[in-house]
């Protein structure tokens, strides 16, 4: 069988894992398989060596749309700030026709900006690095984002999240071409889950906890965040604000976007999450955060994070026990 070829364009700036990764995934999937399953090639949007974000030099295989046999798989590699760059009608045009042709096309990180750039993924659902989502929304209507993805599939489009992302979703195309038994195989040779826990959102930092609303609700999200083990039910939050529980309550859902319960739940979840990454134990965690038992904490954190607080913990924290997908 002909080796599949999968096409990764880097432009300029580009983060050179989001090339180095997904390569990596390929090339140890031929050596699992025995044969040439994949030939990568990078692409340039013109000719000549690309300087990546780190300062290293790239050389390109092919330049994009001159002369090469449609690819099978065509990913777009991220780079830093890719989503405030001016539009190339040029190369959007190039990436449109070679996307098309392909059998499957997608980004990784920040490439999902200019892939969306072509119209390619209007209606379909889609995911991006965490910190660019609002912006990408924003920039996107047409486009259904997926904020907390690792990677998402929708029809022949697949997007990853945050450059380490990028080698999740090379994975799940080896295990769409090759089956799971070889992907395992990868992921084992390579130290990474065969399908990682949780989402993306849980490496992001302080999403819930800015205060909003009038001064008087920032002063009292201002308590909580320095407290979060103190007793924050909404009449004891009421009493701090000087107001009234009923009106405490309905003023605080509308100026702040949430009740004041599901608000300062968010926040006792970030106050157990960085200490579960200083490496407490959950138990510890949980009762220093506010939660008043154990399956209280497990829930909520199980909720907003998409893992246990016990495996955040064996993923996160400064000297975790090594963990090898098999």
């Amino acid at each position: 069988m002909k080796a599949r070829r999968i096409g990764i364009l880097a432009i300029e700036g580009v983060q050179l894992l989001d090339v180095a990764g997904p390569a990596d995934v390929f090339a140890e999937a031929n050596v699992r398989a025995g044969r040439a399953e994949y030939e990568v090639r990078v692409l340039a949007a013109t000719p000549g060596t690309i300087r990546a974000s780190s300062g290293m030099r790239l050389t390109p295989d092919d330049v994009l749309g001159q002369g090469h046999p449609p690819f099978d798989t065509l990913l777009v590699a991220g780079a830093p700030h890719l989503d405030r760059r001016a539009r190339d009608e040029r190369l959007l045009d190039r990436l449109r026709i070679e996307a098309i042709a392909a059998r499957r096309f997608g980004s990784v990180c920040t490439g999902a900006f200019l892939l969306a750039e072509t119209g390619l993924l209007d209606g379909r659902r889609v995911t991006t690095h965490w910190a660019i989502a609002d912006r990408f929304a924003q920039a996107f209507p047409a486009v259904m984002l997926e904020a907390d993805a690792i990677h998402v599939r929708d029809g022949p489009a697949r997007t990853a999240a945050g450059v380490t992302a990028g080698l999740d979703l090379a994975l799940a195309l080896v295990e769409e071409d090759l089956g799971p038994d070889l992907a395992r195989q990868v992921a084992s040779q390579l130290v990474m889950y065969f399908r990682r826990p949780g989402g993306q959102l849980q490496y992001s930092r302080e999403r819930h906890a800015a205060p909003a609303g009038r001064s008087a609700l920032q002063d009292v999200q201002r308590w909580v965040i320095a407290h979060p083990e103190a007793d924050h039910g909404v009449p004891e939050l009421a009493e701090r604000a000087g107001m009234s529980p009923r009106h405490f309550a309905r003023l605080f859902r509308s100026e702040v976007g949430a009740t004041p319960s599901a608000w300062v739940e968010s926040v006792r979840v970030e106050a157990a999450r960085r200490l579960l990454e200083a490496g407490h134990p959950p138990k510890l965690a949980g009762s220093q955060s506010g939660f008043r038992d154990v399956e209280t904490f497990r829930r909520a954190f199980q909720r907003r994070l998409g893992v246990s607080p016990a495996t955040y913990r064996n993923g996160h924290a400064a000297n975790p026990a090594p963990a090898i997908a098999s």
